[in-house]
């Protein structure tokens, strides 16, 4: 993983000499980072220094696990596909009665994972910002939704956001605007982690307080579990009665609460602790971590775990079937064990990224659901796909906002008139990457009730009124430009470079 452990060459036989280099190496290592993090605390102000010193006891313990754990996470010949049961199918549960409603929404906390920026979709600021539909934003939708539930059904269900040193202060600011709603919002940051130079395995930062963000990275969404205990309120949710946590993404718009999971949950002799929405893998998918077994226990597997010789075999829609949404159900106390015992574990994913200063540096991170292992009694549900709606790029933009789907209350829900209920594949080339130029690029979104697949390639521009349907390729080379006149209807058609219209 580190310079420290792939000079060697893996099935090569370590003398008794060579292993002890490599653990006096470690211990170098180790000791090196430990005395960098005591300097970084003390740059700290003050008043931030338990915080300093909470944080980044979280780091150095991860760092020394990253030094400690070599070869593969996960020993292919040991996977098991998931046994009979392993993931309930969603249509197996209940409606709760009416009058129990309330009862089960008073148990839940609803938390949102808040760190990401806009960036790769062109946007300044955090990605919960952006306008996704009748210029509301993410956060607009996810607000809208809680607090409806909490009107119609008279009960008080908070909103969490876990936020990063990235989001937290341009979120706090939008937040004021919700400041008259039937709703709790809390928010908490989640670690600032200092990146490590992958030549001296030292962080490069030299100041806690350093407004050089390059120094620092949030250490991704498995942070969220010791974050919400640091905060003050885990203790403060279970102490008003709260049961479990329903987490995920807050740009899956999806990912809405669902009363019959929260029913089964409570219902139980002996609750899950750990729920994970999975559902059917589609070829679009094939990238996503799957639900497996692996020696007695559930657990999630990455592609980034997967050895090269099985990653089409990982890929296989008719192998592994499903894949996990990232939406969570977990209990409350069961965090607080894990956490106190410190038997929470996660697989560490090593980010090599490159700095605008051409310095090759590492990030140790974690992912929430990789926790699954910790859990008692873990199970996955296998949800409809309408649970499954993340807006990662511009061409997942134009899907949500398109006649596919209504608004209802802060929630997206499927046209009727949808023949089938999955959505389009769509692809939009780089000229759509930058939310503004997409938007320059339609003069109103197209009609794509009917459509199946969508590529658009090269300097291309939509009238208005266009109605796409079937399969739809419009590639303009290099130097050309195409422009989808108005009112045009593109059945099963491709479309090239000098506007001749081919049937498909």
């Amino acid at each position: 993983m580190s310079t420290l452990i792939t000079a060697f060459v893996r099935g090569h036989r370590r003398t008794g000499s060579d292993v002890q280099f490599i653990e006096r190496t470690r211990q170098d290592a180790q000791q090196s980072m430990g005395k960098e993090l005591q300097k970084l605390i003390l740059t700290a102000p003050t008043s931030q220094q338990d915080l300093a010193r909470t944080e980044l006891a979280g780091f150095e313990q991860l760092f020394g696990r990253y030094l400690q754990e070599t070869g593969p996470s996960v020993l292919w010949d040991k996977i098991k596909l998931l046994p009979e049961g392993g993931a309930k199918p969603y249509n197996d549960l209940a409606r709760p009665e009416t009058a129990k409603v309330k009862d089960l929404l008073d148990k839940l906390v609803v938390l949102k994972l808040n760190g990401g920026l806009g960036t790769s979709m062109g946007c300044k600021g955090p990605k919960s910002t952006i306008s996704v539909r009748n210029e509301l934003t993410f956060l607009d939708l996810t607000v809208q939704q809680i607090e409806h539930l909490n009107r119609t059904h008279g009960t008080d269900v908070p909103l969490v956001l876990m936020n990063s040193f990235n989001t937290d202060e341009d979120t706090l600011k939008v937040l004021q605007r919700y400041g008259k709603l039937q709703l709790q919002i809390h928010t908490f940051n989640q670690s600032r982690y200092p990146r490590i130079n992958r030549e001296s395995l030292l962080p490069i930062g030299n100041s806690f307080t350093s407004d050089n963000t390059e120094s620092w990275y949030p250490p991704g969404h498995g942070d969220v579990y010791q974050s919400l205990v640091n905060s003050g309120l885990l203790k403060q949710f279970l102490d008003s009665g709260k049961k479990y946590v329903f987490i995920s993404n807050i740009d899956n718009l999806g990912a809405t609460v669902d009363l019959n999971i929260l029913n089964f949950l409570m219902e139980q002799e002996q609750p899950p602790e750990f729920v994970m929405e999975v559902t059917d893998k589609t070829r679009a998918d094939v990238k996503g971590g799957t639900l497996v077994e692996y020696e007695g226990k559930l657990r999630l597997l990455e592609i980034a775990q997967v050895p090269k010789e099985h990653v089409d075999e990982f890929k296989s829609v008719s192998k592994f079937k499903i894949f996990n949404t990232n939406n969570l159900w977990i209990s409350l106390d069961a965090i607080k064990r894990v956490t106190d015992d410190q038997s929470l574990h996660m697989e560490i994913i090593v980010n090599p990224k490159t700095l605008d200063n051409g310095v090759n540096v590492i990030q140790l991170e974690t992912a929430v659901g990789a926790a699954i292992k910790s859990f008692e009694g873990a199970m996955g549900i296998n949800v409809p796909r309408r649970r499954f709606l993340p807006v990662k790029t511009t061409s997942d933009l134009l899907i949500v906002m398109s006649n596919l789907y209504s608004l209802h209350t802060g929630a997206l829900q499927m046209n009727p008139k949808r023949s089938f209920p999955q959505g389009p594949l769509v692809k939009l080339g780089s000229h759509f990457s930058k939310v503004k130029d997409y938007l320059s690029r339609f003069s109103s979104i197209p009609d794509m009730l009917e459509l199946d697949h969508l590529t658009v390639s090269g300097d291309v521009t939509f009238g208005k009124n266009v109605s796409l349907k079937g399969t739809v390729i419009i590639i303009a080379n290099h130097g050309d430009r195409i422009d989808i006149p108005a009112g045009a209807l593109l059945e099963n058609k491709i479309v090239s470079g000098n506007l001749r219209i081919l049937d498909h």
